[in-house]
């Protein structure tokens, strides 16, 4: 017997059955994105490795220990895209469409982070990104947790909470670092392993540890917002005015660095309690320098991911998917000349109105038997075709939902009857 071939730890197939999910998701984020005049960018899934390890920095866990790197055949060390902020800047230098511009893009899809697979973390999953740059005030800081505030009020989500941090310029971050350091180093004998390995390399990111312990020594730690510049302590200032007057609920989070050295001035995440440890929906912030850092001219910029696989967790647990999407109509045949009849009423009615969803039944079968597979598809309504029907040019339609009802129409007057079983909204639902 020949082995199965299964698929690889934490990379999972999306089955058909969650694809309604899937679809119903990405359409409702397009919608909002593109509401605020943001372009889609479809970015290549592999890129150079030394992209991520200039942007992402290369002693953050992500470059040291998580991405997916392999050589090509002439050479070259490709990686997997962890994440796709880095890939967006790279491709505006590259295509040099960044630099004195306003520039505001979306982007979607798969990236790859060799992690221990669990509820809400993958190796591979998927993010929506949208980034925007040649703008230097914290209005479009604004403007970015605007457009997630308003999705979340699309999609009926409740109990998701905003929290914001500014991490200053490089020159308060840097002064502010060695001031950590100083501090964790007379505390070293209480930090947790994987944070006394990171006070050497990325001090910042002890601030971010989940570890009992450790988090009650940062509560003695100096704060980097006391350290900020003047500038950067103005452009929070004027963020945090611009979410109040919108009506915009945050938090500050003094402890909060993200996971990625490019970020710089505003960070934020949205959070919630209901996903465990894996409580962040959406994270951003700005990361003014990341451009000039791969090769462009200094751009300022700012943006944000959020990974679909969690929206559509946190989405389940507050009952708010939509049910499985199939077909509306489905058309039962008997008989060659009815089987022939059966394919040219379907694609009529697809032709006219394409929003209803037509499946035919193919292959044998006497008409009970593709009776209950219509009932199973979720249809509507069933078309019945049978040797009467074709040599007088009538349908039977049967209601498969409700009270049941049969009736035999004309095929010229099949639209009219279809449309009484099964109305569209003006959205075309």
């Amino acid at each position: 017997m020949v082995d199965r071939i299964q698929s690889i730890r934490g990379m999972h197939d999306i089955l058909p059955e969650a694809g309604a999910a899937w679809s119903w998701l990405e359409t409702t984020i397009r919608r909002v994105v593109e509401g605020y005049g943001y372009q889609q960018i479809r970015l290549p899934i592999v890129e150079k490795t030394e992209l991520f390890a200039r942007s992402i920095g290369e002693v953050t866990d992500i470059v040291e220990k998580e991405m997916y790197t392999f050589g090509d055949r002439n050479g070259d060390s490709l990686t997997l895209r962890p994440e796709g902020t880095a890939g967006c800047v790279r491709s505006g230098i590259e295509h040099g469409f960044l630099h004195n511009q306003m520039v505001r893009l979306w982007y979607t899809g798969p990236m790859f982070r060799h992690e221990r697979p669990q509820k809400g973390r993958y190796r591979q999953f998927h993010q929506m990104g949208a980034e925007a740059f040649g703008m230097e005030g914290p209005d479009v800081d604004a403007e970015l947790i605007l457009m997630t505030s308003r999705l979340w009020r699309v999609l009926g989500l409740q109990g998701v909470r905003l929290e914001l941090n500014s991490l200053g310029s490089a020159e308060a971050r840097a002064a502010y670092r060695d001031e950590l350091q100083d501090f964790l180093r007379s505390r070293r004998d209480e930090l947790d392993e994987d944070s006394r390995r990171r006070l050497e390399s990325n001090p910042l990111r002890v601030l971010d540890s989940k570890d009992p312990g450790t988090r009650e020594v940062l509560r003695e730690a100096p704060q980097l917002l006391e350290a900020l510049d003047d500038a950067s302590r103005e452009h929070f200032e004027g963020l945090c005015e611009l979410l109040s007057s919108a009506g915009i609920e945050y938090v500050i989070n003094p402890r909060l660095v993200r996971g990625l050295d490019y970020y710089s001035r505003t960070v934020f995440e949205w959070v919630t309690d209901e996903l465990g440890a894996q409580g962040t929906v959406c994270a951003g912030g700005r990361y003014d320098a990341l451009v000039s850092q791969l090769g462009g001219r200094e751009t300022p910029a700012c943006g944000f991911a959020m990974g679909i696989e969690r929206l559509l967790t946190l989405l389940e647990a507050q009952s708010l998917l939509p049910t499985l999407a199939g077909p509306r109509v489905y058309v039962l045949s008997q008989g060659a000349a009815a089987r022939r009849e059966a394919l040219h009423i379907a694609e009529a009615v697809r032709e006219a109105r394409p929003e209803l969803g037509v499946q035919v039944h193919c292959g044998e079968g006497g008409l009970k038997a593709q009776m209950k597979r219509a009932d199973r598809s979720g249809a509507e309504v069933a078309l019945i075709l049978g040797e009467q029907e074709v040599a007088e040019g009538m349908v039977t339609v049967r209601a498969l939902r409700g009270e049941a009802q049969q009736t035999m129409v004309a095929q010229t007057a099949l639209l009219a009857e279809l449309l009484r079983h099964c109305p569209i909204d003006q959205e075309g639902h």
